[in-house]
């Protein structure tokens, strides 16, 4: 007889966990996936396209009703888990319904932040990270002229470049000194803000957000200095936090997120967390990717195979406002590490290299990242680039045919 597994959550990361699982345990496990969302699961990193109207929202969707149906899950979608009993081990759902486990799997991401701020619930003032979300600003959108989006994280930067080509006025205001400070050194951060700048989207940096103004719905943002930016759409991407609510209903272990081991299992035994709500070894890493790498350990440990997760390199391999960048490892360059530097002003290319030891341990692409999985190999693998040191800088091609003639 199958042991009920339960899923909550119906982002990316439960969707990897079930595939993983499909290959590696398929009929161990009866499973049901519980998602909040009226949607199958979908991906997320398009939200940008959807809110520029470049596709539509069905796109989004990352596997068919027949693809769950085909693995014999029981898809809850539209529905929410408000409780877990983790002693009789059930999970308990709005309207009173509930399901039993054998095993339990937390996946249910994170929120939007909300700044602490008069004038955060005035209508008008929406935030950026699901479909719902994308539908409302653009109903939001409809005949207005000035839009300002708080934040210049990746996820703000994506809702001001949605709102600028549907047509929007668009100011990006962002606390720190420079744009995507976790994902891009300052160069490439700097070749970023001009680009959005060309694309007629204004960027404030240092910007402290103190209130936001109105009467029947927000008109202005004001900052810490007294300055008045008019508005009459507000975005807020000012970072996230991850949904641990339903685990701390059941007793779990929380610090930021919910506390997992090596095997991605929570303080109760049988209960596990991946994705945005996880907190492994004290990080929580809000990314896609890692969330990926701990569905595939998680899924081969319930498949029985000793398996264990200890952690993420980062790295950010995306188009961002139209432009691809790439980040990875210590793209800073820790003190004792080397830097490898090329810039093509006219091509509007830009690439560092972070060497420390021998070995790859950072980079940064802006423009051409055409050899990014390549470079997030090495990091990753810490192999020697004694070689090819010399010919790096130029791609993989080039290197590895240098290398070839060296031995």
């Amino acid at each position: 007889m199958s042991e009920p597994l339960v899923i909550i959550g119906n982002g990316m990361a439960a969707l990897r966990l079930v595939e993983e699982l499909a290959k590696r345990a398929l009929g161990r496990y009866a499973i049901a996936v519980v998602g909040e969302e009226p949607h199958l699961a979908y991906n997320r990193v398009l939200l940008s396209s959807v809110l520029a109207r470049e596709i539509a929202p069905a796109e989004t969707e990352l596997k068919p009703a027949s693809w769950w149906r085909e693995r014999g899950v029981t898809l809850l979608y539209g529905r929410s888990a408000i409780a877990i009993d983790a002693d009789i081990r059930r999970v308990k759902l709005a309207g009173g319904a509930t399901l039993p486990f054998g095993k339990l799997v937390l996946a249910t991401g994170s929120t939007p932040i909300r700044l602490n701020v008069p004038g955060m619930t005035l209508p008008g003032v929406l935030t950026f990270r699901d479909l719902a979300d994308v539908a409302a600003i653009a109903r939001a959108a409809e005949g207005r002229r000035k839009a300002v989006v708080i934040g210049g994280g990746l996820l703000g930067l994506e809702a001001a470049y949605g709102l600028a080509k549907a047509g929007v006025e668009v100011a990006v205001l962002h606390l720190m000194d420079r744009l995507m400070e976790r994902q891009l050194d300052p160069r490439a951060s700097m070749l970023l803000q001009h680009a959005l700048q060309a694309r007629g989207i204004e960027v404030q940096l240092g910007a402290d957000t103190k209130a936001l103004r109105g009467r029947d719905r927000v008109e202005a943002v004001e900052l810490a200095g007294g300055e008045l930016i008019e508005a009459d759409l507000v975005v807020v991407a000012a970072g996230i936090r991850p949904n641990v609510e339903l685990a701390r209903s059941a007793g779990l272990a929380i610090g930021r997120g919910i506390v997992v081991d090596d095997q991605l299992q929570t303080s109760r035994a049988g209960i596990y967390a991946i994705g945005e709500c996880a907190e492994h070894r004290g990080t929580c890493y809000g990314l896609v990717e890692p969330a990926y790498q701990q569905a595939g350990v998680l899924a081969a440990h319930l498949a029985g195979a000793a398996a264990a997760y200890t952690g993420s390199v980062l790295a950010t391999n995306l188009k961002v406002s139209g432009v691809n960048v790439f980040s990875a490892g210590d793209f800073i360059g820790a003190p004792g590490s080397e830097q490898i530097v090329l810039s093509d002003a006219g091509l509007g290319h830009y690439r560092k290299l972070v060497i420390a030891g021998g070995r790859l341990s950072g980079a940064v692409l802006f423009g051409d990242t055409t050899d990014a999985l390549w470079y997030l190999d090495l990091i990753r693998s810490g192999a020697p680039i004694a070689a090819f040191r010399d010919d790096m800088m130029f791609g993989r091609a080039l290197a590895e045919r240098s290398s070839n003639l060296a031995a």
